[in-house]
């Protein structure tokens, strides 16, 4: 881990909103990263800007109290459902209205139509790490750092600190937990 992430990161989990203000402007491309692939795979219904869920989700973590991140991947795994759970309160919200009633914040359209998922999709998929990271909160956390955040293995092991192979087995793990709480009729 980078010297100055980690003193941002003990600094920011003292509660300093200083420091979580410099950390998230730190790793700020990352998190944009983070929130392009979060709205890739949240599909059309989704139309939230990128800049829009990454402000979001920095006012989101600013204004929760008692959060500590040890390490960068804490960080991000924590930004990334943040922004998850923005998403999913987002797509509630518009199916709640009324054939569209309300002001809606759209793209600039500079950013690739992503493919359509359904909208109860992400939600359930939501709802599977969460009930997963009550089982086994290190699995969520791969999920988090690998399917959201875009790790390969490799970095995910080197974040950790374990072998990539244990990476790979945790991953398979997380997967089929998953696909059992997504499918639980399937046999």
């Amino acid at each position: 881990m980078d010297g100055a992430i980690g003193d941002l990161i003990r600094t920011a989990a003292s509660g300093d909103d200083a420091a979580v203000t410099a950390l998230f402007t730190t790793l700020y491309r990352e998190l944009h990263r983070i929130a392009e692939r979060e709205l890739h795979r949240g599909g059309s219904q989704l139309t939230l800007g990128t800049t829009t869920l990454l402000h979001e989700t920095y006012l989101n973590i600013a204004e929760r109290e008692g959060i500590q991140f040890a390490t960068r991947p804490q960080f991000l795994a924590y930004a990334a459902r943040a922004m998850r759970g923005l998403m999913i309160d987002y797509v509630r919200h518009q199916r709640a209205q009324k054939r569209g009633g309300e002001f809606h914040i759209t793209s600039s359209g500079a950013e690739a139509a992503p493919a359509a998922v359904p909208a109860e999709s992400l939600e359930e998929l939501g709802a599977a790490i969460e009930a997963l990271s009550q089982v086994n909160p290190a699995l969520a956390q791969l999920v988090d750092l690998h399917f959201f955040c875009g790790f390969s293995f490799a970095e995910v092991a080197e974040l950790r600190g374990v072998s990539e192979r244990t990476v790979q087995r945790d991953w398979r793990k997380a997967r089929l937990l998953l696909h059992h709480a997504l499918a639980p009729d399937e046999v």
